[in-house]
C-alpha cells in the first residue's frame, strides 16, 4: 500500500488526505519500510521485536524533516517503537504516530499490520448507502466495552459483538450503529476520548481484520456503522504525540491553548502537517474500514479557541473543517458527517462552497437530559416543561 508520489507540498499546506500510505511501517521488496516526521529531532532509531529492542538507525535524507529506513528482518505483526532524541544523549520512546496497530494497555508499542488481510463483501451496500435525508435514520450510540461481557469480566471480540450486534438492532429498529471512539487509548474505565494512536483500532476487541469483518457482517445485514472521531485533543501519555521530536510538534506550544478542559493537549491546527495527519485519518477509517460516517467529537473547541465565545474563532481550526469535510465528501459517496456541537455557531451544517462548515447534521446535544426528562413527566405537566423538547433544536 506504500505510496511513492507522496506529494509533501499538500502535507505541509494540509491538503493531504493520504499520508498513512507514506508514514509508518509499510511492506517493501524486502522487509520493511519505516517512515517517521520529527523535524527538530537529531536521531531517530527503531527498536522492536526483529532486533532484540536494540537500536536501528533511521536515516534523514539531506534537507528532509523525516527519518526512514528499510530492514529485511521484520515480518507482520511483530511489535516496534521509535527512540526520538532531542539531543545526542537524550531519547523518549514513542509508539508511531501512523501505526495500523497497538499492544494491549499497559503496553505502548506499535504492531505491524497488514491493512489486506480481510476482503470486504458488502460492494451492495457500499454503493446504495446514502446520507439519509430522504429515508429514517436511527443511530444506535454503542461503547464496545461495556455493552456486554463475558461471564468473567472479559470483553467479545469486534467479530463476537457484530455478532450479536444484527438481531438486536434489528429488533429494535435500528438502522445504524454508532462505536463510540475505538482508535487506542490507555484507560479502560474510559470511553476512549483520549487517543494515544488515531490509526489504531483498539486492541482490546481484537486485530484491524475483525474489526473489518464486524462492519463487513453488519453492512451485509444492512446495518450502517458510524465512528466516533476525535480529531480536536489527544491524550498526553509520554509515548504518545506530545512532544514528539522533543518540542510541541502536534498540540500548541503555549499551555494556555495547547491543553484542553479534559487535560489533553489541543491539536495545533495552525500546522498544515498537523491539518494533514487528521484529514488522513478520517479518510483512512472511511476508505480502509468501509465506516459509513464520522461524527467528530468536540467540534465547539475548534470552531472557538478552548470552546470560549469569548475567545474568538480559530480560524485555522474552520479551515481545517472545511477542507477535511469537504475533500471526504469528494472521496466517499453517501458518508454522513456529523458535529458534536453545542453552540449556535452559523452554517455548521451548510456546505462549504457556501461558506459552511460541511457538515450533513448536528448531534443533538439535548437528547439525554432534557428530552428524556420530558418523556418521563406526566402529560399533565410537559406543557411548562415545552422547552426540554425544543431548546436544542433553537
Amino acid at each position: 500500500m506504500e505510496n511513492q508520489l507522496f506529494n509533501l507540498k499538500d502535507f505541509y499546506d494540509g491538503n493531504s488526505f493520504d499520508d498513512y500510505t507514506y508514514l509508518g511501517a509499510h511492506k517493501a521488496d524486502s522487509g520493511y519500510t519505516f517512515r517517521v516526521y520529527a523535524p527538530r529531532a537529531v536521531r531517530v532509531t527503531l527498536i522492536g521485536e526483529f532486533n532484540g529492542w536494540l537500536e536501528y538507525d533511521l536515516i534523514r535524507p539531506k534537507n528532509s524533516n523525516f527519518f526512514e529506513g528499510t530492514f529485511a528482518d521484520v515480518k507482520p505483526n511483530m511489535m516496534y517503537k521509535y527512540r526520538v532524541y532531542s539531543t545526542p544523549d537524550e531519547f523518549v520512546e514513542h509508539s508511531d504516530p501512523y501505526g495500523f496497530g497497538m499492544e494491549l494497555r499497559p503496553g505502548s508499542a506499535s504492531i505491524i499490520r497488514e491493512l489486506d488481510e480481510f476482503k470486504f463483501t458488502d460492494d451492495e451496500w457500499m454503493s446504495k448507502r446514502d446520507v439519509g435525508y430522504n429515508n429514517p435514520v436511527n443511530i444506535y450510540e454503542l461503547h464496545l466495552a461495556s455493552w456486554r461481557q463475558k461471564e468473567d469480566g472479559s470483553w467479545y471480540t469486534y467479530t463476537e459483538t457484530g455478532e450479536m450486534l444484527v438481531p438486536y438492532l434489528k429488533e429494535n429498529g435500528y438502522t445504524h450503529v454508532e462505536l463510540m471512539p475505538i482508535t487506542e487509548h490507555p484507560a479502560d474505565e474510559s470511553w476512549g476520548y483520549q487517543n494515544t494512536c488515531f490509526y489504531s483500532p483498539t486492541s482490546r476487541y481484537g486485530t484491524p481484520a475483525e474489526l473489518m469483518q464486524m462492519i463487513n457482517h453488519l453492512h451485509n445485514n444492512d446495518i450502517g456503522v458510524i465512528l466516533d472521531f476525535v480529531p480536536i485533543h489527544f491524550a498526553v501519555d509520554g509515548y504518545g504525540l506530545g512532544k514528539f521530536d522533543g518540542q510541541a510538534l502536534y498540540e500548541y506550544p503555549s499551555d494556555h491553548v495547547g491543553c484542553s478542559e479534559w487535560g489533553s493537549y489541543n491539536f495545533n491546527f495552525g500546522r498544515g502537517e498537523v491539518r494533514s495527519f487528521l484529514q488522513s485519518a478520517a479518510n483512512y477509517w472511511l476508505k480502509e474500514y468501509h465506516f459509513d460516517g464520522l461524527r467528530m467529537d468536540a467540534v465547539s473547541r475548534a470552531i472557538f479557541w478552548l470552546g470560549d465565545v469569548k475567545r474568538g474563532v480559530n480560524e485555522c481550526a474552520i479551515k481545517f473543517i472545511q477542507t477535511m469535510n469537504q475533500g471526504l465528501k469528494k472521496r466517499h459517496k453517501g458518508i454522513m458527517l456529523i458535529a458534536e456541537d453545542s453552540t449556535n455557531y452559523l452554517k455548521v451544517t451548510a456546505p462549504v462552497e457556501y461558506d459552511g462548515l460541511g457538515f450533513d447534521y448536528k448531534w443533538d446535544m439535548g437528547w439525554m437530559n432534557d428530552t428524556l426528562e420530558f418523556f418521563k413527566l406526566p402529560p399533565l405537566y410537559r406543557t411548562k416543561s415545552i422547552n426540554k423538547l425544543t431548546f436544542s433544536m433553537a
